[in-house]
């Protein structure tokens, strides 16, 4: 069951950080949970970050020319940047096509995310890239390193295509980004910040 604190007496420095963390065993959430947000403990999916490249929405395809959805948010990063799992859940689906590239959809309740244009390689139903193998019905954790950035898949530049769907439906992923950094600010304890020695600026 998530911990419960009131507005009035919320524990503070480590130990708000570890009875967030067990609060985040449960589903991911679509609310608040009495006064802290679950949000804060998702994941940004992609280290190495260098942009947001298409939003969710209808846009003109950059391959095709044509108008069509595009359910999801590319995120630019160098070629090879580690890529995580936003939440922990089991890996419901193993992808090699050609729009998608390689690819892996991620069930979290009620809660699917899916990343595509992986680098690595898929054979059967098993995902692998670097140290990485992962194969359908497998659980990884909130944070656990999935896959790499690749080039697979309908693209012109290395990113990961990140997609959203709760109960189906598909979601802006940058309203969950927005909602996972406004829980953080708000939520979590602030980080002190360690000097910089022997650095020159």
């Amino acid at each position: 069951m998530p911990w419960v604190c009131s507005e009035r007496r919320r524990p503070s420095g480590h130990a708000a950080v570890r009875l967030l963390a067990v609060a985040a065993l449960a589903l991911p959430p679509s609310a608040h949970a009495s006064g802290i947000s679950r949000w804060a403990m998702g994941t940004f999916p992609v280290g190495g970050f260098s942009g947001y490249t298409s939003p969710f929405g209808m846009r003109v395809h950059p391959l095709g020319g044509d108008l069509r959805p595009h359910y999801g948010l590319d995120i630019a990063a160098p070629l090879g940047s580690p890529v995580r799992s936003w939440w922990g859940g089991r890996v419901t689906q193993v992808i090699r096509d050609g729009g998608c590239g390689n690819g892996l959809t991620i069930t979290s309740g009620p809660y699917e995310h899916q990343y595509c244009h992986l680098g690595g390689a898929v054979s059967g139903n098993i995902y692998r890239s670097g140290a990485v193998a992962l194969r359908e019905g497998q659980w990884v954790r909130t944070g656990q390193l999935i896959g790499h950035v690749g080039l697979t898949g309908s693209t012109t530049g290395p990113h990961l295509h990140w997609g959203l769907r709760y109960r189906g439906a598909w979601l802006d992923p940058a309203r969950v980004l927005r909602a996972m950094a406004e829980s953080r600010r708000r939520f979590l304890p602030p980080q002190r910040r360690t000097p910089n020695v022997g650095q020159l600026r």
